[in-house]
């Protein structure tokens, strides 16, 4: 009987749909993310692993594993996976995309909000101390409308974001690889610019770009110095695009005026400056962590998985391996 391991808690769904078929199905169950060890104990024998982003699977798991078929990785990006190493081993490895745009750009839009008007800052202080009543110049925000809102990365995510941040009346640049097609920009009110423009003229910046190599510390030291001085910055997409020492220094130097966090550099690690600052948010990776996004990535992973069961297509697969 084929065996399939799961290397985490997933919906039930996907389980639903797993038991319907003769896999043999293994989940590991745990208050902690599964260790190395753990891992490769459990990858011994089997024929398919699901496993979440936030789990390692290196050269040694691989080799490990020496009948496994398929890695289906339940999240977006697969950095977490030796993704070559695995093609060499003609073992296809697939992600969940698409599915989780709407949610993580719901998210993107409530950072950027809650930034402007102090939302948690003002939370913090209901909690705390308390306020003495309405007055003209107490806990004063910004509005978004005629703020210039810069994307970096107009794939579905910064498109989602940008038809959202539309609607405030906010002025929409973007930078990207390649432009988008007129009709496109005209739909979602933006303007393609290059990096540095971006920077120099965007009160919010928004970050919706894969972690690669090419794109490792995207923004840093030099980027932070080229931001208004009154702009914030928000990162929903991947920690290490971003570098972190750098933007703490940054708001510390007050050459920026604030940050929003969704991931981390060295995530789940988040460095404690950060945590001493009123004008960050950070919130543990909650991009796509709603019932309906998840849902759906459960049954990618799923339905890919009983695909290679039955000598079916596989969808979404990212090494080229067929």
């Amino acid at each position: 009987m084929a065996k399939v391991f799961i290397a985490g808690e997933i919906p039930e769904h996907a389980l639903d749909l797993l038991k319907k078929t003769d896999l043999d199905i293994d989940v590991f169950h745990g208050d902690k993310l599964i260790d190395h060890d753990t891992l490769k104990k459990g990858v011994i024998d089997v024929d398919y692993l699901i496993t979440p982003l936030s789990t390692k699977v290196d050269q040694d798991i691989l080799d490990s594993a020496p009948k496994l078929k398929l890695i289906a990785n339940f999240g977006v990006g697969t950095s977490n996976i030796d993704v070559e190493y695995a093609a060499s081993k003609g073992i296809p490895v697939t992600n969940t995309p698409f599915v989780s745009a709407v949610s993580t750009a719901e998210v993107t839009t409530a950072l950027i909000i809650s930034l402007l008007h102090r939302v948690v800052e003002g939370d913090q202080v209901m909690r705390t101390t308390g306020f003495n009543g309405w007055a003209p110049l107490f806990f004063l925000g910004h509005e978004l409308s005629g703020k210039t809102l810069g994307i970096i990365g107009m794939g579905q995510i910064g498109q989602e974001v940008a038809k959202r941040m539309h609607a405030f009346d906010m002025p929409i640049l973007y930078t990207q690889r390649h432009q988008l097609p007129t009709a496109k920009e005209v739909e979602l009110g933006a303007t393609f610019v290059t990096k540095e423009e971006l920077l120099k003229k965007s009160d919010v910046i928004s970050i919706h770009i894969p972690d690669t190599p090419q794109t490792h510390h995207y923004i840093g030291v030099d980027e932070y110095k080229m931001m208004k001085s009154s702009a914030v910055l928000v990162n929903a997409a991947r920690g290490p695009v971003i570098d972190e020492l750098g933007l703490l220094d940054a708001l510390n130097q007050k050459e920026i005026a604030g940050a929003a966090l969704d991931v981390y550099e060295k995530e789940p690690h988040v460095d404690d400056g950060f945590k001493k600052l009123k004008n960050v948010i950070l919130t543990p990776h909650i991009g796509n962590a709603t019932v309906e996004a998840r849902n759906a990535m459960a049954e990618i992973v799923a339905n890919n998985t009983i695909a290679a069961l039955n000598g079916e297509p596989i969808k979404y697969i990212v090494n080229g391996v067929e």
